[in-house]
């Protein structure tokens, strides 16, 4: 009886071994566009859209592209394939999930978030500044 014990020990540690790995390679990190070039896996980067560039939307080919800036303000020029969000042009903060591909950043999927929820971490947030 005490083997049977052991076996269900070992096929249970086993399954949790697998559930740890596929946790931690399906997990999408934060970065900035530096980390991001150094990278091949799917980032997450947080930002703020550049007004210095303008927001293009094409619906014939359903391409977004955009500047976003980083927290580290760093600027990047972002291809997105996808609609565009309901409020992505009143959003302050914006969050990519992409990679880079052929020297470009690549959107997979983007986030917007309600402006209300930022306006205080804009306004103790001097190294984002109005770009």
């Amino acid at each position: 009886m005490k083997t049977k014990y052991i076996v269900i020990g070992i096929i249970a540690i086993g399954f949790l071994a697998v559930a740890a790995l596929s946790f931690n390679s399906s997990k999408i990190d934060y970065a900035d566009f530096q980390t991001a070039k150094s990278t091949e896996k799917t980032v997450q980067i947080i930002g703020k859209l550049s007004k210095q560039f303008p927001i293009n939307y094409n619906p014939t080919t359903n391409t977004l592209t955009f500047t976003l800036i980083d927290e580290k303000d760093n600027s990047e020029f972002v291809t997105y394939n996808g609609s565009k969000p309901n409020n992505f042009d009143i959003a302050p903060m914006v969050v990519v999930k992409g990679r880079y591909e052929d020297g470009k950043f690549n959107a997979s999927e983007i986030l917007t978030k309600c402006p209300s929820k930022y306006e205080g971490k804009f306004q103790k947030n001097k190294s984002m500044g109005d770009n």
